[in-house]
């Protein structure tokens, strides 16, 4: 099953309760007479112009839910408060946007928490898989899910799934990502494989004893006829690949 790429869209979902304190994108002023509708369209502004940057080209319709200062807080009228991202702080998955009064009576430093979620075309695992097994096409079927929920990127191609080893037990329906994989070992040492040699116009195809394990799309050292140890790229269970 192939997956279709959509063209991602930005939500910003913005939650505020400051216990009479609000802020804004822009020059908005902090207090009981702010304007909430252009609060919330600044706010919104910054946010989505921030994620879109970040986001570039990927397939993903991004979502930002933005939480709640302690109602108990108290923070003094501002004039202008500025958004910013402390450092380090990537917009993904839970993490948290400063917020800081650059005019006003009283300055002062805030932190919002915030969750990103970026959905996106992903393949989850159709029932359980057990570690160690190999995956073909039949684990997982391609839908929906939140790129964001983990650090471990999302692994969305199925020629780079297919084939490859499960490096713990994987339940239906979770989304697979890269350090749920691992490439599969197809040859130990010792074993008979094909070596196939390319330069600029051909191809040579002999025989060698493989000296290390081999697995697919890494390198492996053969032992030739000749008794030469040269290595090359798995690409199969018996064949390995030399670039002249």
């Amino acid at each position: 099953m192939a997956i279709q790429f959509i063209r991602w869209a930005c939500r910003t979902v913005v939650v505020l309760a400051f216990g009479g304190a609000c802020w804004g994108a822009g020059a908005q002023p902090v207090g009981d007479a702010a304007d909430m509708q252009a609060i919330y369209a600044n706010a919104q502004r910054w946010l989505d112009q921030t994620v879109s940057n970040g986001v570039g080209n990927l397939p993903l319709r991004m979502e930002i839910v933005v939480g709640e200062l302690d109602r108990r807080l108290k923070l003094a009228t501002c004039d202008h408060v500025e958004p910013y991202l402390p450092p380090g702080t990537q917009l993904w998955g839970k993490t948290r946007l400063g917020l800081r009064c650059l005019q006003g009576a009283t300055r002062w430093n805030v932190f919002l928490p915030i969750t990103v979620k970026a959905f996106g075309p992903a393949w989850v695992i159709k029932g359980q898989v057990s570690a160690g097994a190999t995956l073909s096409e039949t684990d997982a079927m391609a839908v929906e899910v939140d790129w964001a929920e983990s650090r471990s990127p999302i692994v969305a191609n199925q020629v780079d799934w297919v084939g490859q080893t499960a490096t713990r037990t994987l339940s239906a329906g979770q989304p697979l990502r890269q350090d749920m994989l691992k490439a599969t070992q197809v040859f130990q040492a010792g074993a008979q494989v094909r070596v196939l040699a390319r330069g600029a116009g051909f191809e040579i195809a002999t025989h060698a004893q493989s000296v290390t394990a081999g697995v697919v799309g890494q390198s492996a050292r053969v032992r030739m006829d000749s008794g030469r140890v040269i290595s090359g790229t798995v690409v199969d269970q018996r064949t390995v690949r030399l670039d002249l």
